[in-house]
């Protein structure tokens, strides 16, 4: 016989309090509320079952102090597997019964499966409901009864023991590095959605955004900086399953071709970073442009910079639910395409309804209405939205419009009116690219974040060497940046301040200015 000494959440209650976090169902004198979620466990021979779980109701204020006192209970279940909405199966089901595309059924299923699957929080499986108060959040942690439910499930059970309710393992506190210990981030509101990444992670993603946030162009973008955008960004791509990435800002409307050698090279560098975590990936380009972006593209495959090619479509808003049938399968907001837009470098539309370059020339009739794709997302649950910008008259940039239209030269007229979710400030927006790519690596090699992706779920394992190595290779390099902004002078696309058909972007030039970012980014990412 093989005996096991299984942790109990009840044994960090004690010190949630003790960290002055309210414990809502010693408070309400009820027992704790468990639940049976859709996440499968990690099968083990002829054993199966699902995930059960816990919730304890915590203030949005007290999440970092929860996820810190149960982080250091390893053996007490650890860190929290979920934090916010837990998801509805009768939604899984709808959507099953009606989904007839397997690459839908798979962007579905990833943005359902960040949940659990859970139909009621007022009907625990077991246990008696908790009351949420004003402010509280929905927390998840695993539970021992999820290997009992094995033995309920099991055709012919054999002789098995367990324990009496209450009385189980409380083991104490051990001794992890600080550095580990995972903090919060709200990434979603719809549906409600947290996600944890560790302090050494979260100051790293910090000192990328800090490097990008130089302005040698001297635009006064750090203005517009919201802390954090980034990070948050970075988390909810990491959730993501389906991302489209749009780009190009035809500035220079006298050329043929109109665009600049800003947004691009940021665009594919994201891309290859998502490819090489399995992410589906598609470019959103306007009609004008689609010989040429493909061009580029293929372009980018043979020299190595993207690993592989990524679909490139176009949009046409020629009826109400243009985007809405864009973005969702069959126009059904339950079956959405794609779970995270990004734009980079993107014409962004005005208050007015037009597309403004710096100088104020209207450049509309170059620019298809991608930005109706990003109003929509808003009202599509489990879609997210990131803008990068360095101006403030790109998409996504109208999360801060007021501080464009007040602080930005001729932002009262070119400042984007659309919202992006996350708008990530840079000074050059391919900057921004770049570390998006950068964070996403270091999120890749962040236990704490990679524990809370599969739910607790399996072994924590280091990462093979060849996995890491093909991580790496998705990281940009001052050898790719050089190779595709060389394709796109090829190409024809100029500088974006000074109109030159050359090696530069925005007027500063890739030797040494991109490079020595690029150089930074990567030495912040792999020390």
């Amino acid at each position: 016989m093989v005996s096991f000494y299984l942790g109990c959440s009840f044994g960090f209650e004690s010190r949630l309090k003790k960290a002055g976090v309210p414990v809502r169902n010693l408070e309400q004198g009820k027992n704790i509320s468990m639940y049976r979620t859709t996440v499968p466990c990690v099968q083990a021979g002829v054993f199966s079952c699902p995930l059960v779980v816990t919730m304890r109701p915590v203030p949005t204020d007290k999440l970092d102090a929860a996820v810190e006192v149960t982080h250091l209970n390893p053996l007490a279940h650890g860190a929290p597997i979920h934090i916010g909405d837990p998801g509805t199966q009768s939604k899984l089901d709808k959507y099953l019964n009606s989904v007839t595309h397997i690459q839908d059924m798979n962007v579905y299923l990833c943005v359902f499966l960040a949940l659990l699957g859970i139909q009621d929080l007022c009907k625990p499986d077991y246990g008696e409901a908790v009351e949420q108060q004003p402010g509280d959040v929905p927390v998840f942690w695993a539970l021992f009864i999820s290997t009992l439910t094995i033995f309920i499930s099991f055709p012919e059970p054999s002789l098995a023991f367990s324990h009496s309710p209450g009385c189980i393992m409380d083991p104490s506190s051990i001794i992890l590095n600080p550095e580990l210990t995972p903090l919060s981030f709200l990434v979603s509101d719809n549906p409600l959605f947290y996600s944890l990444a560790s302090r050494r992670t979260v100051e790293k993603i910090r000192q990328l955004e800090t490097i990008i946030g130089e302005d040698p162009g001297e635009r006064g973008i750090r203005a517009l900086f919201i802390q954090d955008e980034l990070l948050r960004s970075c988390l909810a791509l990491s959730h993501s399953s389906s991302v489209a990435i749009t780009t190009g800002f035809p500035t220079h409307y006298m050329h043929n071709p109109p665009d600049e050698t800003d947004g691009p090279p940021g665009a594919i560098a994201m891309a290859n970073m998502l490819l090489s975590m399995g992410k589906q990936v598609t470019l959103v380009t306007d009609r004008r442009a689609v010989e040429m972006n493909q061009a580029i593209i293929d372009e980018a495959v043979r020299e190595g910079v993207l690993t592989d090619t990524i679909p490139l479509v176009t949009f046409e808003n020629n009826s109400p639910d243009s985007a809405l049938k864009f973005l969702c399968h069959n126009g059904d907001i339950n079956k959405p395409r794609y779970d995270h837009l990004v734009a980079i470098e993107r014409s962004g539309r005005a208050t007015d309804g037009n597309y403004y370059n710096m100088r104020e020339i209207n450049i509309k009739h170059l620019v298809d209405p991608i930005d109706d794709l990003f109003i929509a997302a808003k009202d599509i649950p489990g879609i997210i939205t990131t803008g990068i910008g360095d101006g403030g008259n790109e998409l996504g940039m109208g999360k801060v419009k007021d501080r464009v239209k007040s602080l930005m030269p001729k932002g009262d007229v070119i400042a984007c009116d659309v919202p992006a979710d996350f708008a990530i400030t840079a000074g050059v927006s391919n900057w921004g690219g770049y570390a998006v790519a950068c964070g996403l690596y270091l999120l890749l090699t962040c236990p704490s974040h990679q524990r809370y992706l599969k739910k607790g779920l399996g072994l924590n394992r280091a990462v093979p060497q060849d996995q890491l190595q093909k991580w790496r290779a998705g990281l940009p390099s001052v050898d790719k940046e050089e190779s595709i902004l060389s394709t796109l002078v090829r190409f024809g696309i100029r500088s974006g301040k000074t109109g030159h058909l050359a090696m530069e972007v925005d007027g500063l030039t890739f030797h040494p200015t991109h490079s020595g970012i690029i150089t930074r980014l990567l030495e912040a990412t792999l020390d």
